[in-house]
């Protein structure tokens, strides 16, 4: 279990940095410490590697945001956490990993999408809900369709398409959308909380 969890965490940090199709088994297999063969002795093939590392990050994630959801109760500082969050997390992602995750392992990215859609949005869309309910977001907003306009905001920012790595940092775009995002649905109680916060940090 000790050898497959240390396989996991570099084939993990491998993918996100480098990408999918760039790194090969021998590539995870130096740098883990051990021989091709023992790779295939824990995984099938690459395929399972990657659903495997990808599952195992997204699970970390989802222990975040329900940790995030349980212990923190003010909306404005569960935005600002999970936005610190994403972007501590995707600083070194290589941009093209979801394009490549999407054509070449679309088993992996189905996990990713039932996870976008099931934990992420599902995340935001409560976090809105217990906003209004405390006035602290605008009661008008529509919150499932928010929900998936930030989830969409930030998937954004993986294409380099739109943003190229050359011209943007993800992190400067990270912070550029959140700030759009949040201004375009605090209250005047929420946007003095805001400050108020920003001020505190």
């Amino acid at each position: 279990m000790e050898t497959r969890n240390k396989i996991l965490e570099i084939a993990s940090d491998q993918f996100t940095r480098l990408g999918v199709r760039y790194v090969t088994m021998e590539d995870i297999a130096k740098a883990s410490g051990v021989s091709k063969k023992t790779i295939y002795q824990e995984f099938k093939d690459k395929e399972e590697l990657v659903i495997e590392a990808f599952s195992r990050s997204m699970d970390q994630d989802r222990a975040f945001f329900e940790g995030l959801i349980a212990t923190e109760e003010d909306p404005i500082k569960v935005f600002r956490e999970v936005s610190k969050y994403i972007r501590h997390r995707f600083s070194d992602i290589n941009p093209l990993v979801l394009s490549e995750i999407q054509r070449y392992y679309p088993r992996c990215w189905k996990l990713c999408q039932d996870f976008k859609h099931n934990c992420a949005v599902k995340t935001i869309i409560c976090v809105l809900e217990r906003g209004k309910k405390t006035g602290v977001f605008r009661p008008e907003v529509n919150s499932e369709m928010l929900g998936l306009l930030r989830m969409n905001q930030i998937s954004s920012t993986f294409d380099p398409n739109i943003y190229p790595p050359s011209k943007f940092s993800m992190v400067e775009v990270q912070m550029v959308l959140m700030d759009h995002f949040i201004h375009g649905i605090l209250t005047d109680k929420g946007r003095e909380q805001f400050y108020k916060i920003n001020n505190q940090n």
